[in-house]
């Protein structure tokens, strides 16, 4: 599985940016996608999941209200949809993939549950 993440940038705070990840392959509403980010000296977080038909959403404490996972098996696109940007959100951020299943599950939310990784991308919110 090969993940391709975009849509970061420069953003002030409480902007919004919606960061999107896309992967080629036949299989992948068999995954379970994830939104991870890791700040400078900080160890990598996961901000979001979602299971593999986006029956069951995990949302970290600092993402809940403001951030909005999706995604769209057809389109083979995972989406984070960022809102009340905080200068503290700064970060790269990754989207992740795991599994095959072949059954609906909560998404794992630790970094070493998941096979794939996307390259990364740079969100920087200014104050």
């Amino acid at each position: 599985v090969q993940l391709q993440a975009s849509g970061g940038g420069l953003v002030q705070a409480g902007g919004s940016l919606t960061l999107s990840c896309g992967t080629s392959g036949r299989t992948f509403n068999d995954y379970d996608m994830a939104w991870f980010r890791q700040a400078p000296g900080k160890e990598r977080e996961c901000i979001a999941a979602i299971s593999r038909n986006g029956g069951q959403i995990y949302y970290a404490d600092s993402a809940k209200d403001r951030f909005t996972i999706s995604r769209d098996n057809a389109k083979n696109t995972v989406d984070l949809k960022m809102n009340s940007l905080k200068p503290e959100d700064t970060a790269v951020y990754y989207c992740a993939a795991d599994g095959p299943f072949p059954d609906n599950r909560a998404p794992a939310t630790a970094p070493i549950a998941y096979d794939y990784w996307g390259q990364g991308t740079q969100v920087t919110v200014s104050s």
